[in-house]
């Protein structure tokens, strides 16, 4: 696929899914998942699916600090509801990495392996940090992103106003691409291990 180069960069999420190694689809169950599978998840790339994206690698991380993560073994709070603001989109990069599925999610293989219910949309008043619980310990984390210090291409607003008034031309477009795409980098390979960007507290 014609992705940006950086993609291959960003860091590598390691995990263990008995479930696949059960049904055969990876030998020992061991998935790694990167950065592209996040953005065919998604259909987009941003700051935000990055960000996802990370939040779950420092979760998961917390978690398992002897690795790999045990994926499916990991109950996911959402503070707010699913239609909210960029909840979804966060929630489909989430499941994607911890395998915490809705209540549509799969059901398990006699009482084993469910997935459903795993991924919890709370909608806790005033909270913007994810929970991530062990199912076999209980033991959680709650993981916060903030973005802000993350610097932006100084065009990028110009740009995309340009670009929703149907006054842009190709250059600027690219341009508007380019620069996006410039944020997405810098999170993923200068901030992925930044604590005031990724947030990471345990929980009693």
């Amino acid at each position: 696929m014609n992705f940006p180069p950086f993609y291959d960069q960003a860091p590598v999420v390691a995990t263990h899914d008995a479930l696949a190694e059960l049904l055969g689809a990876s030998e020992g169950g061991l998935l790694e998942y990167r950065y592209a599978d996040a953005v065919l998840v998604a259909g987009h790339s941003c700051p935000t699916v990055a960000g996802a994206f990370l939040m779950a690698r420092a979760a998961m991380a917390a978690l398992y600090p002897d690795g790999p993560a045990e994926r499916g073994n990991i109950r996911v709070e959402m503070p707010a509801p699913a239609h909210h603001g960029t909840t979804g989109v966060i929630a489909q990069v989430l499941t994607l990495l911890t395998g915490a599925a809705a209540d549509n999610g799969f059901q398990g293989i006699a009482g084993r392996h469910a997935r459903n219910g795993l991924l919890v949309f709370a909608g806790r008043p005033g909270a913007d940090e994810v929970i991530f619980r062990r199912i076999d310990t209980g033991a959680a984390v709650a993981v916060q992103l903030d973005v802000s210090g993350v610097p932006g291409h100084p065009q990028t607003r110009s740009l995309l106003g340009a670009i929703l008034q149907d006054q842009a031309d190709d250059q600027q477009r690219a341009a508007f691409a380019a620069g996006w795409q410039e944020r997405v980098e810098k999170l993923l390979l200068q901030y992925a291990n930044d604590p005031e960007v990724i947030r990471v507290a345990h929980l009693n």
